[in-house]
């Protein structure tokens, strides 16, 4: 305001309005008293009324240093100020002091700052409890929706990574009788023989299981292979890996399992095993098995195409010798009775 070309110094406002125009007022008295204090600051004290409070049991000034009574406030005048209140979870704000008119003390206006999203979380505060200048509710809307937007993308990559790792484990999962497959076998030979672990290898296939597709069918044939599968999951160990290579015959990996009687004992249980009749929609479907055997302490080094094909003639010299029976590579054991 002009009077005789000077500007008055000091602030001269209707209290309704200065409420609606900043929210976060304090109008303090020449003794440091509050007389006014804006809606939101009075939301911060439910249950104290801060008119005729000294500003200075409420509030603390950071910075700028050494302001602790009204007369050093009055000399900051016009400076930005960080403050905290005492006995409140909000700790930080911001404001600026000015003298009012007439001498009749100081109006402060306050800002939350950094505090904002504790205030508006701790408070319930909306969008009427700042001023119609003040953006902080805008950003807090834009950072809730920048939080909503991260959190579901990193849901969709735990989507994502969750069904690779399903794609990934259905790649190496024989469908009929969910053993490993082919694919995973090659993987594991590979990561025993790089991590050089001593292992055995049993190549096993089903005799007679043509005669049970031929009479009996092709669902009684899937039958028993899911029950091999299951046999052969019940007579090996939970680190060992059972794969089905083709159609009646499976490989299983024993890690750290490099003695020929051991290896040979576990060949006998499963072949008294699968020499039991399996029934099928009443119906006994009879088969046995022949198995050839070897172990990566007969190489120097291992390779899996050499251990593979001298288990598969250890297979076949079992077959030829009557079936039903368990040879070890490459040097042949006597059949198993």
């Amino acid at each position: 305001m002009m009077d005789g070309g000077q500007l008055e110094t000091g602030v001269r406002v209707d209290l309704a309005v200065l409420d609606r125009l900043m929210p976060m007022n304090l109008c303090l008295s020449h003794s440091g008293h509050v007389f006014n204090c804006g809606p939101t600051l009075r939301k911060l004290f439910p249950v104290t009324r801060l008119r005729g409070r000294a500003f200075f049991s409420l509030f603390e000034i950071r910075r700028p240093g050494g302001i602790s009574a009204p007369a050093d406030l009055q000399a900051r005048a016009g400076e930005r100020l960080y403050l905290s209140l005492r006995d409140q979870p909000i700790s930080s704000f911001r404001g600026i002091a000015t003298p009012l008119a007439d001498g009749k003390g100081m109006l402060l206006n306050l800002s939350f700052g950094i505090a904002v999203l504790d205030a508006v979380r701790n408070y319930a505060l909306t969008d009427a409890d700042f001023a119609a200048t003040d953006l902080a509710v805008e950003l807090l809307y834009l950072m809730e929706a920048k939080s909503a937007v991260m959190d579901e993308l990193r849901q969709l990559n735990l989507r994502l990574q969750g069904a690779k790792t399903a794609a990934e484990e259905l790649s190496l999962t024989d469908t009929l009788t969910g053993l490993r497959n082919r694919r995973a076998l090659d993987l594991v030979m590979t990561g025993v023989i790089s991590a050089a672990r001593p292992f055995g290898l049993m190549h096993i296939d089903l005799d007679f299981f043509k005669a049970v597709n031929d009479t009996l069918g092709h669902a009684a044939g899937d039958h028993v292979l899911r029950e091999v599968a299951r046999m052969l999951s019940e007579e090996t160990r939970s680190g060992d890996t059972v794969a089905r290579v083709g159609g009646d015959e499976f490989v299983v990996i024993f890690p750290n399992l490099c003695n020929a009687e051991r290896l040979e004992a576990i060949a006998r249980r499963m072949i008294a095993r699968l020499d039991l009749p399996m029934d099928f929609d009443g119906q006994p479907c009879r088969i046995s098995a022949s198995i050839g055997m070897t172990l990566s302490s007969h190489y120097d080094p291992p390779k899996p195409e050499s251990m593979l094909a001298d288990a598969d003639q250890a297979l076949y010299a079992a077959k030829h010798a009557g079936r039903g029976r368990a040879f070890l590579a490459p040097f042949y054991s006597a059949p198993t009775p």
